[in-house]
C-alpha cells in the first residue's frame, strides 16, 4: 500500500511517499496558506506521475502540520481526491512519547515526531537539533520524556531581520566564509550569521548535557544543518529524513 506522509513547516512542506515501509521519495515545497485544495491537489498529481501512480494509488496518508490554516485544505484535498481521511498529528494520537513539559499542548507537532524518531530510531537520551525557520534544540531522556525545549530564531530568520531592518544591509547568500576574520558588509553578515549559528549551537548543546547530567547524543535534521553540522564537534548524527521517518513510526503506532 503507499502511503503519503506530509509535514506542513511555515517555511515548507514535505511529501513523502512509501510504500508499505520504504519511503520512496520525499520532496518540498513552498508552503503558502493561500493555496486552494485543487491547486495542492496539482502538486500532488505531479509528484505522484513522477512515480508512474495516480491519486487511486495513495490508500492512506498522515499529515503533521504547524500552520493550522492549511490543515483543512489538505484533509479537504486527500478526502476529495484520493478518498483517504488522513491521520492528524495531535491530541489524542498515541506517540510513544511522554511529554512532560509545563504545558504539553503547546508542543509543536514537528517536535513530536522529530523526538519520536529520534529516540526510537537512536535511543535516549537525544537532543534533537532542527535548523528550520526556528533552531530547535529538544531534550527527550533515556525513558522517551519530552522533558525539555530552546527555541531560537533560525538562520533564515535571522538573516531576513538584517536585510529588513538595517537599510544598508544587502540580500546575501547564507554560507560559511573561510575564516571569521573578514572585511567586506557580505562576508561579515555571513560570518555573524553562520558562526554565531554554530557559537550558539555549541553553547546551548554543552549546556543542556551539563544540566541533565548526561552525554546524550544529538540528532540532526533541517535544511541549514549542512551549512553547521560540518563545523562543530557537538552534534553527531545528520538524518534529512527524521521527519519523514517520525510520521511513519506514528503511522504505524495507530493505524495497526
Amino acid at each position: 500500500m503507499h502511503i503519503l506522509a506530509v509535514d506542513v513547516g511555515n517555511t515548507t512542506t514535505e511529501f513523502g511517499l512509501y510504500s508499505d515501509d520504504e519511503l520512496l521519495t520525499s520532496y518540498r515545497f513552498i508552503t503558502k496558506q493561500e493555496r486552494t485544495m485543487d491547486e495542492a491537489a496539482f502538486f500532488v498529481r505531479d509528484f505522484l506521475e513522477l512515480h508512474s501512480l495516480t491519486f487511486s494509488d495513495i490508500g492512506d496518508a498522515i499529515l503533521s502540520s504547524v500552520v493550522p490554516n492549511i490543515n483543512q485544505t489538505l484533509i479537504n484535498m486527500f478526502r476529495k481526491y484520493m478518498d483517504v481521511d488522513p491521520m492528524v498529528v495531535g491530541p489524542g494520537i498515541k506517540t510513544g512519547i511522554n511529554v512532560a513539559t509545563a504545558n504539553p499542548r503547546e508542543v509543536g507537532a514537528d517536535r513530536i515526531v522529530d523526538a519520536l524518531a529520534a529516540y526510537e530510531i537512536y535511543g535516549g537520551p537525544v537532543i534533537v537539533v532542527n535548523y528550520g525557520t526556528a533552531t530547535r534544540y529538544d531534550y527527550v531522556d533515556a525513558d522517551g520524556q519530552f522533558k525539555y525545549a530552546v527555541t531560537s530564531p533560525g538562520i533564515k530568520i535571522s538573516a531576513d531581520a538584517l536585510w529588513t531592518k538595517a537599510a544598508k544591509l544587502p540580500e546575501i547568500e547564507i554560507a560559511k566564509p573561510d575564516t571569521i576574520l573578514v572585511n567586506n558588509t557580505i562576508t561579515s553578515m555571513q560570518a555573524g550569521l553562520v558562526y554565531g549559528c554554530i557559537g550558539q549551537t555549541e553553547y546551548i548543546v554543552r549546556q543542556m548535557r551539563k544540566e541533565t547530567g548526561t552525554e546524550a547524543k544529538t540528532v540532526v535534521a533541517g535544511g541549514y544543518a549542512p551549512i553547521i553540522m560540518p563545523h562543530t564537534d557537538v552534534l553527531d548524527i545528520y538524518d534529512p529524513l527524521l521527519t519523514m521517518k517520525g510520521l511513519k513510526l506514528l503511522y504505524d503506532k495507530n493505524r495497526h
